[in-house]
This record gives C-alpha cells, structure tokens and sequence, in this order.
C-alpha cells in the first residue's frame, strides 16, 4: 500500500481536540434538568457531580468561582436546573459539561419562565422608560392595593400618616398570594383606573419566596399597570426581589415604607418650604414697598424744585451745609495742629540732657561687666581644653601601660629590647616597671613558638 493512498492519521490527543471543538461549536450553551449524584467538592473549592435521570447520566463540573455563587448546598438525589457548555476532557476523553449555573429546579422553573416572560414582553417596548410618567408632586388620594390585614398596608399607613397627615388613603383589599389572586389585582387595579378618584394607585406586598410573589409576575397584571391612565407604583417583597409588576409600573419602591415616602413629601420639609416661602414673600413686599417710596419721593422731589421758594430753600440749605463743612474742617485742622504739637512736645523731653545722661551711665555699667564676663568665660574654655589634652596625653603614655601590669625592657645605654634577637648571655639590662626599676643579667633567650 502506498503511503499517498493511506488516510490521515489522528494521534488521540488530536482526535479528543476535533472532539471537543465539535460539540464545543454545536452547543454553546444548554439547560438541563436532572438528578445530582456523585457529588465531590474537593479542597480547591471546584464542584464535580453527575447530572442523571432514569436511563443516562452526565459527567459535570463546576469551578470555584461559580461554585462559591449558589444559593443552595448540592446534595446526593437534589433535583436541579443547570446551564453550562457541553465539551469533552480530552487528558482522558470524557464528554461533561462545564457548568456556570446552577439552582434547585422547583424555583429555577418558575424563574425560567419569567425570565422568558419579562423577555418577551420587553421586547414589545411594554417596560419602555419612554411611556412611563412622572408621579404627582401633592397627591391628595391614594390607593393601596394590598392584602388588608398583611404588614404591607400598616407600613404604608404608617408612613403616610406620619409624615404628610393631611393625604386621603383609601386601602383597596384583594389576595396577593395564591390562585386568582392575580386576576382579582388586575381586576382591581382596572376598576381604580376606571372610576377617576385616585391620584396615584400602590402595589404593596410584603417580601417572600419568588412562588410566593409569582401572582405579580402575571402577564395581563403587567398589561394592565402599563395601561392604566393613573400613576402606578411596584413595591412588591424586599430590595432584592424583582417582578414584572416592578418594571410595568411608573416606578419601583424597593419596600412599601419607601413607596410611601415617595408619594408624600415630609409635613417637616413642607413647613420649612413654607416658612421660606413666607420670608421670601415678606422680603418681596419689602422690596416693592421701598421702591414704591423711593419713586414718590423723586416725584416730591421734582414738584418741589419746580417752585421758587423751594429753589431758595434748597440755596439755603447748601449755605447751611458749606458753612457746617466749613466750621468742621477748621475744627480737624486745629485737632491736627495740637496733636502735631503735643508730638513736639514728647520729643523734645525725651531728648532731655539728663534723661540722655542717665541712660548713658545705665549702658555704661552694662559694658563694664562684659569683659570680666569675658575673661572668665575664657578661662574656663581653657581650662577644659588643658584637661582633655592631659586625659588624651595620659591614654597615650607608656607609663600609662606600666600601671596596668605590663613592663619596658631596656639595654643599660636606655635603648629599648624589642626581640630576643636584641641581647646575648651575659648582657646587663634593667626592666622598668610602675614603681621603679629592676637591675638584670640576660643568662638566655628563648623564642616564643
């Protein structure tokens, strides 16, 4: 057989590659719902499980970081909805899927569908922020429609009637958890719509599991706030938790307590707005009536000059002013004539002989002290000085040593024996040590080893 007629040969490292980049390619990203088993979680903090039903099972992972996101602890038998990428393990050639989310598939179904519903109606432009208007600045009636005897409608109550009492709200019953609960709030957010009476129209419910909220996830409910010709605002469950109502409505509370606070101002900040509307108008008046009186007296003004007898008052008045002008201008010159004088005066008696004289014998016995300050400071720099040169001299000095024990040979003509190499047998020598002078005869040397 020629080696041009023999197909490609794959190695299986190849062969696992085409594998996976095949089913990699044919299935991006797929849900599957399925029985866990075989679930591991070894010290990496990755999650390893199979996917399972009656007839097949499923090889799965799960890296860390998604593993760390669940909202439930996996468990041998756990009934669950994941979503992840189909691939192969190719260092052994295994088919699994690599999952990024996982969730118990009582509620993952429920969420499915509303995420496809949410989608769908999205796309209609039925949540446009376009549509969606704005809610009235002072709402004089309110509807709230709630369960009457939940926690909802007493926090809202609370908080209308603490801060804006004066606000009309009418509590509107219907179930807001079960069967036909939502037809009945449709129902009756139809019928508020209908009748005119209300301002504004609040969605209140309590916060629970996302099978407990499912009635505000009702599309003809959604249809209907979007429709309805009076504001609606969504507070439905906790800050966290999301409806179709929340995004149909004008605007989303994340609580009841806060959907009341946003309908009615607080009673405090209106008296303060008020209060500065009343100064604001009282400057007002004040400015328009000072203008007022500003122009009547021009108009006075200008009759006034048009008479002769005013003509020569006003001549008068201005001899009056001159002369006054006048009197005080003389007056300051004679102030600055004294003051110049007094000045004078002070100058000249502190330029007197004898004050002079005796500041001079002041600063002359001040000088007098100086140098024998002087001298005796030298002295004592001196005197310091003489003493650290003898401590220096004295550290330095052979006699210095010669206390400490040690002593100085030398030949008998004072030179000093610094080897053995220096003497002979027979050599006269004298050891000096601290307190005197020993007399010896060299009789041998010995080297030191």
């Amino acid at each position: 057989m020629h080696t041009d007629d023999r197909p490609d040969v794959l190695t299986p490292s190849q062969l696992n590659t085409l594998a996976r980049d095949m089913l990699e390619g044919g299935f991006p990203s797929v849900w599957i719902e399925a029985e866990l088993g075989n679930v591991a979680r070894p010290a990496s903090g990755h999650l390893y499980l199979t996917l399972k039903d009656e007839r097949a099972q499923v090889r799965a992972a799960m890296f860390r970081t998604q593993a760390a996101r669940l909202r439930f602890q996996p468990r041998q038998g756990t009934r669950v909805l994941a979503r992840g990428r189909v691939t192969l393990y190719e260092a052994r050639g295994e088919f699994q899927m690599v999952l990024d989310h996982m969730e118990e598939a009582g509620e993952g179904a429920l969420r499915r569908a509303f995420e496809e519903l949410r989608a769908r109606l999205q796309a209609e432009g039925l949540f446009d922020e376009r549509r969606k208007r704005p809610l009235p600045a002072y709402a004089r009636r309110i509807g709230v429609i709630t369960s009457a005897t939940g926690a909802a409608v007493r926090d809202v109550l609370s908080v209308l009637g603490r801060r804006f009492p004066l606000v009309h709200a009418e509590v509107l019953p219907v179930p807001v958890q079960g069967e036909g609960a939502a037809a009945r709030i449709t129902a009756m957010l139809q019928a508020c719509g209908r009748c005119g009476r209300y301002d504004v129209l609040v969605l209140a419910r309590g916060g629970g599991s996302l099978e407990d909220l499912w009635a505000f996830n009702d599309e003809a409910l959604a249809r209907a706030i979007a429709a309805s010709p009076v504001p609606v605002v969504s507070a439905v469950g906790h800050e966290t938790d999301f409806s179709l109502a929340d995004f149909a409505a004008d605007v989303r509370a994340p609580t009841p307590s806060v959907a009341a606070e946003l309908l009615v101002p607080s009673r405090d900040d209106l008296e303060r707005r008020v209060a500065l509307l009343a100064r604001r108008l009282a400057a007002a008046q004040r400015h328009h009536l000072q203008r007022a009186m500003q122009r009547a007296d021009r108009a006075a003004l200008r009759l006034n000059a048009c008479r002769p007898q005013a003509r020569v008052e006003l001549l008068c008045r201005r001899q009056a002013d001159a002369l006054r002008r006048l009197r005080a201008a003389w007056q300051r010159q004679l102030e600055r004539d004294r003051a110049r004088l007094r000045h004078a005066g002070a100058v000249l008696q502190a330029g007197h002989p004898q004050r002079r004289l005796g500041r001079l014998r002041e600063r002359l016995a001040a000088l007098s002290q100086r140098p024998q300050a002087a001298v005796v400071r030298r002295l004592e720099n001196h005197a310091l000085h003489l003493r650290g040169l003898a401590r220096s001299l004295e550290a330095t000095s052979p006699l210095a040593t010669i206390a400490r024990g040690y002593s100085i040979t030398t030949h008998a003509d004072g030179r000093v024996v610094r080897s053995v190499d220096d003497v002979r047998p027979g050599d006269g020598i004298q050891v000096r040590v601290a307190d005197g002078t020993l007399p010896a005869r060299v009789t041998g040397a010995r080297r030191a080893q």
